[in-house]
Protein backbone atom coordinates (compact mmCIF):
# COMPACT_ATOMS: atom_id res chain seq x y z
CA UNK A 1 0.00 0.00 0.00
CA UNK A 2 1.30 3.25 -0.73
CA UNK A 3 1.90 6.01 1.65
CA UNK A 4 -0.57 8.38 2.75
CA UNK A 5 1.57 11.92 2.80
CA UNK A 6 3.91 13.02 0.57
CA UNK A 7 6.36 16.25 0.37
CA UNK A 8 6.19 17.83 -2.59
CA UNK A 9 8.26 20.53 -4.36
CA UNK A 10 7.85 23.11 -6.61
CA UNK A 11 9.60 22.69 -9.49
CA UNK A 12 8.31 25.67 -12.06
CA UNK A 13 5.44 28.06 -12.29
CA UNK A 14 2.95 28.53 -15.00
CA UNK A 15 0.36 31.60 -15.82
CA UNK A 16 -2.09 29.86 -17.99
CA UNK A 17 -4.57 32.70 -18.19
CA UNK A 18 -4.85 35.83 -15.91
CA UNK A 19 -7.46 33.22 -13.59
CA UNK A 20 -5.09 30.77 -13.28
CA UNK A 21 -1.66 29.60 -12.15
CA UNK A 22 0.04 26.08 -12.88
CA UNK A 23 2.70 25.02 -9.97
CA UNK A 24 4.38 21.98 -11.19
CA UNK A 25 5.35 19.71 -7.86
CA UNK A 26 8.06 17.03 -7.58
CA UNK A 27 11.04 16.01 -5.87
CA UNK A 28 12.25 12.82 -3.72
CA UNK A 29 9.09 13.34 -1.57
CA UNK A 30 6.48 12.36 -4.50
CA UNK A 31 8.89 9.09 -5.79
CA UNK A 32 6.10 6.80 -4.20
CA UNK A 33 3.17 8.79 -5.15
CA UNK A 34 0.84 7.10 -7.41
CA UNK A 35 -2.21 7.90 -9.64
CA UNK A 36 -5.37 6.78 -9.77
CA UNK A 37 -5.26 7.57 -13.60
CA UNK A 38 -8.94 8.62 -12.84
CA UNK A 39 -9.84 11.77 -15.06
CA UNK A 40 -11.05 14.29 -11.95
CA UNK A 41 -8.33 12.66 -9.66
CA UNK A 42 -7.68 15.12 -6.74
CA UNK A 43 -5.64 15.59 -3.50
CA UNK A 44 -5.30 17.64 -0.73
CA UNK A 45 -2.53 20.74 0.50
CA UNK A 46 -1.65 20.45 4.00
CA UNK A 47 -0.63 23.64 5.44
CA UNK A 48 0.73 24.61 9.08
CA UNK A 49 -0.86 26.06 11.70
CA UNK A 50 -0.08 29.87 11.41
CA UNK A 51 0.67 30.57 14.81
CA UNK A 52 2.88 27.64 15.80
CA UNK A 53 4.12 26.64 12.29
CA UNK A 54 3.18 23.20 12.97
CA UNK A 55 1.50 20.88 10.57
CA UNK A 56 -1.13 18.79 11.50
CA UNK A 57 -2.29 16.17 9.53
CA UNK A 58 -5.60 13.94 9.94
CA UNK A 59 -5.63 9.99 9.74
CA UNK A 60 -7.32 8.90 6.30
CA UNK A 61 -8.78 5.57 6.59
CA UNK A 62 -8.20 3.55 3.01
CA UNK A 63 -11.71 4.55 2.40
CA UNK A 64 -11.02 8.07 3.11
CA UNK A 65 -12.48 9.01 6.00
CA UNK A 66 -10.88 11.35 8.10
CA UNK A 67 -10.74 11.17 11.72
CA UNK A 68 -8.92 13.53 13.99
CA UNK A 69 -6.21 12.66 17.44
CA UNK A 70 -7.96 14.14 20.35
CA UNK A 71 -6.66 18.26 21.39
CA UNK A 72 -5.13 18.15 18.00
CA UNK A 73 -5.41 22.02 16.35
CA UNK A 74 -7.82 22.38 13.20
CA UNK A 75 -6.25 21.07 9.83
CA UNK A 76 -5.74 23.64 7.25
CA UNK A 77 -5.68 21.79 3.88
CA UNK A 78 -7.25 22.59 0.35
CA UNK A 79 -8.43 20.54 -2.34
CA UNK A 80 -7.25 20.87 -5.70
CA UNK A 81 -7.19 18.65 -9.07
CA UNK A 82 -4.25 16.62 -10.27
CA UNK A 83 -4.20 18.18 -13.59
CA UNK A 84 -1.30 15.86 -15.11
CA UNK A 85 0.54 13.03 -13.09
CA UNK A 86 4.24 12.14 -14.70
CA UNK A 87 5.89 9.47 -13.66
CA UNK A 88 9.79 8.35 -13.75
CA UNK A 89 10.50 11.01 -11.91
CA UNK A 90 7.45 11.87 -10.35
CA UNK A 91 5.79 15.04 -10.89
CA UNK A 92 2.22 16.30 -11.28
CA UNK A 93 0.42 20.22 -12.21
CA UNK A 94 -1.63 21.65 -10.28
CA UNK A 95 -3.47 24.30 -11.41
CA UNK A 96 -5.14 27.00 -9.14
CA UNK A 97 -7.60 29.56 -9.69
CA UNK A 98 -6.91 32.99 -9.08
CA UNK A 99 -9.18 34.70 -6.08
CA UNK A 100 -9.08 36.88 -3.19
CA UNK A 101 -9.04 34.89 0.44
CA UNK A 102 -8.24 31.13 -0.35
CA UNK A 103 -5.11 29.96 1.53
CA UNK A 104 -4.12 27.88 -1.38
CA UNK A 105 -4.72 30.50 -3.49
CA UNK A 106 -2.64 32.83 -1.32
CA UNK A 107 -0.04 30.01 -1.11
CA UNK A 108 0.56 29.15 -4.77
CA UNK A 109 0.61 33.05 -5.50
CA UNK A 110 3.69 33.25 -3.05
CA UNK A 111 5.28 29.90 -4.05
CA UNK A 112 8.82 29.92 -5.00
CA UNK A 113 10.29 26.97 -6.86
CA UNK A 114 12.08 25.04 -4.25
CA UNK A 115 9.08 25.25 -1.73
CA UNK A 116 7.55 22.98 -0.30
CA UNK A 117 3.79 21.45 0.99
CA UNK A 118 2.60 18.10 2.00
CA UNK A 119 0.16 16.57 0.02
CA UNK A 120 -1.88 13.60 0.55
CA UNK A 121 -2.92 10.34 -1.65
CA UNK A 122 -5.01 11.07 -4.84
CA UNK A 123 -8.50 9.91 -4.93
CA UNK A 124 -10.97 10.31 -7.92
CA UNK A 125 -15.20 10.39 -8.28
CA UNK A 126 -15.21 10.60 -12.49
CA UNK A 127 -16.63 6.85 -13.58
CA UNK A 128 -17.79 6.71 -16.83
CA UNK A 129 -20.26 3.24 -17.35
CA UNK A 130 -18.45 1.50 -19.59
CA UNK A 131 -21.87 1.11 -22.49
CA UNK A 132 -21.61 5.08 -21.95
CA UNK A 133 -22.05 6.93 -25.58
CA UNK A 134 -21.83 10.49 -24.36
CA UNK A 135 -21.39 12.65 -22.01
CA UNK A 136 -21.93 16.22 -20.44
CA UNK A 137 -19.59 18.35 -18.91
CA UNK A 138 -20.47 21.04 -16.87
CA UNK A 139 -18.20 23.36 -14.83
CA UNK A 140 -16.75 26.46 -13.65
CA UNK A 141 -13.17 27.37 -13.58
CA UNK A 142 -12.42 25.57 -10.62
CA UNK A 143 -13.51 22.40 -12.71
CA UNK A 144 -11.32 23.52 -15.79
CA UNK A 145 -8.15 21.31 -14.79
CA UNK A 146 -10.49 18.34 -14.25
CA UNK A 147 -12.58 18.45 -17.15
CA UNK A 148 -9.21 18.95 -19.16
CA UNK A 149 -7.98 15.74 -18.11
CA UNK A 150 -11.16 14.02 -18.70
CA UNK A 151 -11.75 14.90 -22.24
CA UNK A 152 -7.54 13.95 -22.62
CA UNK A 153 -8.93 10.31 -21.69
CA UNK A 154 -12.01 10.32 -23.39
CA UNK A 155 -12.43 7.41 -26.47
CA UNK A 156 -12.88 9.09 -29.63
CA UNK A 157 -16.39 7.38 -29.90
CA UNK A 158 -17.77 8.98 -27.41
CA UNK A 159 -19.22 12.46 -28.11
CA UNK A 160 -18.68 15.16 -25.35
CA UNK A 161 -20.77 18.29 -25.26
CA UNK A 162 -19.25 20.40 -22.50
CA UNK A 163 -20.28 24.31 -20.98
CA UNK A 164 -17.33 25.80 -19.19
CA UNK A 165 -18.23 29.15 -17.15
CA UNK A 166 -15.29 31.82 -17.07
CA UNK A 167 -14.77 35.39 -15.54
CA UNK A 168 -13.66 36.48 -19.17
CA UNK A 169 -12.82 35.09 -22.40
CA UNK A 170 -9.55 35.61 -21.76
CA UNK A 171 -9.99 32.94 -18.78
CA UNK A 172 -10.96 29.97 -21.10
CA UNK A 173 -7.54 27.74 -21.93
CA UNK A 174 -7.22 25.58 -25.10
CA UNK A 175 -8.66 21.74 -24.44
CA UNK A 176 -7.35 19.19 -25.28
CA UNK A 177 -8.50 17.96 -28.70
CA UNK A 178 -11.04 15.28 -29.36
CA UNK A 179 -12.93 14.55 -32.87
CA UNK A 180 -16.39 14.34 -31.06
CA UNK A 181 -16.44 17.44 -28.81
CA UNK A 182 -18.16 20.39 -28.76
CA UNK A 183 -17.40 23.24 -25.67
CA UNK A 184 -19.14 26.68 -25.22
CA UNK A 185 -17.95 28.96 -22.82
CA UNK A 186 -20.13 30.61 -20.57
CA UNK A 187 -18.46 34.62 -20.33
CA UNK A 188 -19.32 36.99 -17.22
CA UNK A 189 -20.91 33.73 -15.17
CA UNK A 190 -20.47 31.88 -12.16
CA UNK A 191 -17.25 32.15 -10.57
CA UNK A 192 -18.23 34.66 -7.96
CA UNK A 193 -18.92 37.34 -10.55
CA UNK A 194 -22.47 37.02 -11.75
CA UNK A 195 -24.81 34.38 -11.18
CA UNK A 196 -24.11 30.84 -12.40
CA UNK A 197 -25.99 29.75 -15.37
CA UNK A 198 -24.79 25.83 -14.78
CA UNK A 199 -28.13 24.90 -13.75
CA UNK A 200 -30.01 26.72 -16.67
CA UNK A 201 -27.72 24.61 -18.80
CA UNK A 202 -27.91 21.40 -17.59
CA UNK A 203 -32.04 22.20 -17.46
CA UNK A 204 -32.12 22.76 -21.23
CA UNK A 205 -29.61 21.04 -23.28
CA UNK A 206 -31.32 18.28 -24.98
CA UNK A 207 -30.28 15.14 -24.07
CA UNK A 208 -29.55 11.96 -26.65
CA UNK A 209 -31.67 8.58 -25.59
CA UNK A 210 -28.73 6.43 -25.63
CA UNK A 211 -26.77 5.53 -22.49
CA UNK A 212 -24.54 8.67 -21.15
CA UNK A 213 -22.98 10.11 -18.24
CA UNK A 214 -23.03 13.57 -16.47
CA UNK A 215 -19.95 15.05 -14.75
CA UNK A 216 -20.73 18.42 -13.15
CA UNK A 217 -18.26 20.92 -10.91
CA UNK A 218 -18.62 23.96 -9.01
CA UNK A 219 -19.82 26.08 -6.33
CA UNK A 220 -21.61 23.48 -4.12
CA UNK A 221 -25.36 25.62 -4.18
CA UNK A 222 -25.38 25.42 -7.70
CA UNK A 223 -24.50 21.69 -7.95
CA UNK A 224 -27.39 21.21 -5.01
CA UNK A 225 -29.80 22.37 -7.51
CA UNK A 226 -28.33 20.76 -10.24
CA UNK A 227 -28.48 17.49 -7.93
CA UNK A 228 -32.30 17.33 -6.89
CA UNK A 229 -32.65 18.19 -11.29
CA UNK A 230 -30.74 15.22 -12.40
CA UNK A 231 -32.35 12.98 -9.70
CA UNK A 232 -36.22 14.04 -9.28
CA UNK A 233 -36.68 15.24 -13.06
CA UNK A 234 -34.30 13.33 -15.40
CA UNK A 235 -34.56 10.64 -12.65
CA UNK A 236 -30.96 8.93 -13.24
CA UNK A 237 -29.60 6.32 -11.59
CA UNK A 238 -26.49 7.30 -9.65
CA UNK A 239 -24.11 5.19 -11.72
CA UNK A 240 -25.08 8.05 -15.13
CA UNK A 241 -23.81 10.83 -12.99
CA UNK A 242 -21.05 12.57 -10.66
CA UNK A 243 -22.06 16.00 -9.66
CA UNK A 244 -19.41 17.46 -7.13
CA UNK A 245 -19.34 21.04 -5.40
CA UNK A 246 -15.93 22.57 -5.43
CA UNK A 247 -16.31 25.28 -3.70
CA UNK A 248 -18.49 27.38 -1.48
CA UNK A 249 -19.87 31.26 -2.06
CA UNK A 250 -19.21 33.24 1.13
CA UNK A 251 -17.59 30.45 2.62
CA UNK A 252 -16.72 32.57 5.79
CA UNK A 253 -20.61 32.60 6.52
CA UNK A 254 -21.07 29.19 5.76
CA UNK A 255 -18.38 28.32 8.24
CA UNK A 256 -20.29 30.55 10.79
CA UNK A 257 -23.74 28.82 10.50
CA UNK A 258 -22.18 25.21 10.75
CA UNK A 259 -20.39 26.19 13.95
CA UNK A 260 -23.33 27.39 15.32
CA UNK A 261 -25.83 25.11 14.07
CA UNK A 262 -27.58 23.00 17.00
CA UNK A 263 -25.07 19.88 17.76
CA UNK A 264 -28.20 17.43 17.93
CA UNK A 265 -28.46 18.27 13.79
CA UNK A 266 -24.95 17.26 13.37
CA UNK A 267 -25.35 14.20 15.43
CA UNK A 268 -28.47 13.16 12.57
CA UNK A 269 -25.97 14.49 9.72
CA UNK A 270 -23.43 12.02 11.37
CA UNK A 271 -25.94 9.29 12.11
CA UNK A 272 -27.00 8.98 8.63
CA UNK A 273 -23.61 8.83 7.04
CA UNK A 274 -22.78 6.12 9.18
CA UNK A 275 -26.08 4.75 8.45
CA UNK A 276 -25.06 2.29 5.61
CA UNK A 277 -28.04 3.29 4.26
CA UNK A 278 -27.97 4.18 0.48
CA UNK A 279 -25.51 6.96 -0.07
CA UNK A 280 -27.76 9.25 -2.27
CA UNK A 281 -30.98 9.30 -0.22
CA UNK A 282 -28.35 10.05 2.63
CA UNK A 283 -26.96 12.74 0.42
CA UNK A 284 -30.47 13.69 -0.46
CA UNK A 285 -30.95 14.24 3.47
CA UNK A 286 -28.11 15.80 4.39
CA UNK A 287 -28.32 18.48 1.59
CA UNK A 288 -32.37 18.93 2.48
CA UNK A 289 -31.11 20.05 5.96
CA UNK A 290 -28.18 22.44 4.26
CA UNK A 291 -30.93 23.69 2.79
CA UNK A 292 -33.41 24.10 5.54
CA UNK A 293 -30.54 26.03 7.42
CA UNK A 294 -29.47 28.22 4.82
CA UNK A 295 -26.21 26.35 3.97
Amino acid sequence: MSRMFHEARVLSRQQLTPGMLRLTLGGAGLSELTTTGIGDEYLRLFFPNEKTGKLHLPVITDNGRWTYPDGQDAIRCSTYTVRRYRADPVEIDVDFVIHEGGLACAWALDAKVGDTVTINRPRGLYSRPADALWQLLVCDATGLPALSRILEQTPRHIESRMFVEVASAEDELVLPHHPAAKVTWLHKSGNGVAPSRMGEVVGAVPLPRTPGYIWVAGEQKVVRSIRKFVRQELRLPPERYELVGYWTANGADWDAKWAALDPAIKAQIAAGWNSGRDAEVVRDEYEDVLEKFGL
